[in-house]
C-alpha cells in the first residue's frame, strides 16, 4: 500500500506536469486569439460552467474511487449505477439552461454575449460526468496510468481544436469564440473516454449481476456522493456567485463595466492560473491519498492514515514554497513569459503568499473524504464561501477595485485550510 501511495503519486505528479504546460498552452493560445476582452467574457461564464459540473458531476467519482479502493462489494456494479444517476441530472441541467440562459446571461451577469456559451454547456456536462465516474473507478484501483494518458489526450486533442477553431469564430465575434471554446470539451471529453475504456483489461466482462439494482451500493454511494457534492456545489454556488455580486456593487460604485470585465479577465485569465500552477503537484497528491487513507482507515490503520496525511501537506508544501518565492519576488518573469504580459503584478505577490495555504488545503479535504467525513468538508466550504460572500460585498463597496475580490479569496482559502486541518487532527487524536 505504500509503494502504491508513492507511486501513484509520481505517475499523478509527471502527468500533472505534462497537462498543466498544455494547459498553459491552451491558455496561451486562448489570450492571444480572443485577446483581454474575450478572456473577460469567457471569465464571466467559467464560474457558472465550474458549478454545473459539480451538480452534474453529484460527487460520483469521489464515492466511487473510496468505495472501490476498500474492496469489498461488486464494483462493476458500483460503475453502471453511476450511469444512470449523472446522465439524468444532466438531462434536467440542459432543459433548464435552454430556457434560463437569457435570465441568467442578461439579469444575473449583465452580459449578453455569454447567452450562447451557457446553451453549449449543456451539451458538454454528460460526456465530463461519464468520464469522471470512469476516472473515480481508476483511482479506486490506483491504476493512474489510465487517467494521466487520458488527461494528456483530451488536452492534446483541445488545444488542437481550440486552435483551428478559434480564429473562424472570432471573426463572427467574441461570443462565438467562447461558446466555440465551451464546446470544444465535447471532442476532448470523448477522446478521453475512448482512452478510458482501453484501459480496461482484457477480461473485463459485464455480468447480469452488474447490472442489478443494489440498494446498498445505491446508499453508499448517494452517503458519500451527496455531501461531497454539497461542499463543491457550495463552493461553486459562491464562485458562480462572485462575478454577479462583484458587478453589481462595483457598478454601484461608480466603476465601469469595461474597466470591470476587464480587470476580471485578468485576474481570471493572468493572475489566477499562474500562483495555482502547482497545484497540479497537490491534485496528484489528493487524488493518489483517497484510495490508500480509504483503506487504511477503513481497517483501522490509524497510524499509517496520520502518516500518509503528513506526508501529502509535506510533498504539497515541497514545490509550494519554492513557487511562492518566485512569484513574490520575481512576478514579472513567469507572466511576461507565458502571457506575454505585465498585468496583474500587483495581485500576483499578494495571492502568492495565501495560496501557500491553498497547496496544502487540497490533500487535507481529500483526506477528510477518504476518512468518510465528508459532511464536514462541506460545512468548511459553506462557512468559507458566506465569509467570502460578505467580505467580497463590502470589498467591492469601498471604493478599492478588484483588490476586494483579492482579499474575499484570500480569507476564503486561509478559513477553509485551517477549518479542514482541524477536523481532521481532531478525528484522528480520538481513534489513536
Amino acid at each position: 500500500m505504500k509503494n502504491k501511495f508513492v507511486k501513484s503519486t509520481f505517475i499523478l505528479i509527471v502527468g500533472g506536469f505534462i497537462t498543466k504546460i498544455i494547459g498553459m498552452l491552451i491558455k496561451i493560445v486562448m489570450t492571444r486569439l480572443i485577446g483581454t476582452e474575450g478572456i473577460g467574457v469567457y471569465s464571466l461564464v467559467t464560474p457558472t460552467f465550474m458549478l454545473l459540473i459539480s451538480l452534474a458531476s453529484l460527487g460520483l467519482p469521489v464515492a466511487i474511487s473510496k468505495l472501490v479502493a476498500e474492496d469489498n462489494r461488486n464494483n462493476k456494479n458500483l460503475v453502471f449505477l453511476c450511469f444512470p444517476i449523472t446522465l439524468f441530472i444532466n438531462l434536467i441541467i440542459m432543459i433548464f439552461l435552454f430556457f434560463f440562459s437569457g435570465f441568467i446571461s442578461n439579469n444575473l451577469l449583465h452580459e449578453p454575449r455569454i447567452k450562447l456559451s451557457i446553451i453549449c454547456i449543456g451539451f458538454v456536462l454528460p460526456f465530463i460526468s461519464i468520464s469522471s465516474v470512469l476516472r473515480g473507478y481508476f483511482f479506486g484501483k490506483q491504476k493512474m496510468v489510465p487517467h494521466v494518458v487520458s488527461n494528456v489526450t483530451e488536452d492534446l486533442i483541445r488545444l488542437i481544436v481550440i486552435s483551428i477553431g478559434v480564429p473562424i469564430f472570432i471573426k463572427k465575434g467574441i461570443e462565438y469564440a467562447a461558446a466555440f471554446i465551451v464546446l470544444s470539451n465535447i471532442v476532448s471529453e470523448l477522446t478521453s473516454i475512448f482512452v478510458l475504456f482501453f484501459f480496461l483489461p482484457k477480461s473485463f466482462k459485464i455480468k447480469r449481476s452488474d447490472l442489478v439494482f443494489d440498494k446498498r451500493n445505491v446508499r453508499d454511494v448517494l452517503g458519500i456522493s451527496l455531501p461531497t457534492t454539497g461542499s463543491r456545489l457550495i463552493g461553486n454556488i459562491g464562485y458562480f456567485f462572485e462575478p454577479i455580486i462583484m458587478t453589481f456593487f462595483l457598478l454601484k460604485s461608480g466603476y465601469s463595466n469595461s474597466f470591470i470585465v476587464t480587470e476580471y479577465g485578468v485576474i481570471n485569465g493572468y493572475v489566477m492560473p499562474l500562483v495555482l500552477l502547482p497545484s497540479f503537484f497537490t491534485l496528484a497528491i489528493s487524488q493518489a491519498i483517497i484510495p490508500v487513507i480509504s483503506y487504511s482507515y477503513s481497517h483501522g490503520d490509524f497510524r499509517n492514515t496520520k502518516l500518509k496525511i503528513k506526508q501529502g501537506i509535506f510533498f504539497s508544501l515541497l514545490i509550494g514554497i519554492p513557487c511562492t518565492l518566485i512569484f513574490l519576488f520575481f512576478p514579472s518573469i513567469p507572466l511576461k513569459f507565458i502571457y506575454n504580459t505585465d498585468l496583474g503584478i500587483g495581485y500576483i505577490r499578494v495571492m502568492s503568499v495565501v495560496c501557500l495555504m491553498h497547496y496544502i488545503q487540497s490533500p487535507i479535504s481529500s483526506s477528510l473524504q477518504a476518512m468518510g467525513k465528508a459532511n464536514d468538508s462541506m460545512k468548511g466550504t459553506l462557512f468559507g464561501m458566506i465569509l467570502r460572500s460578505l467580505v467580497l460585498i463590502i470589498g467591492c463597496s469601498i471604493h478599492i477595485g478588484m483588490w476586494g475580490l483579492v482579499i474575499a479569496t484570500s480569507i476564503n482559502i486561509i478559513f477553509v485550510t485551517f477549518y479542514d486541518y482541524g477536523k481532521v487532527s481532531k478525528y484522528l487524536k480520538r481513534n489513536s
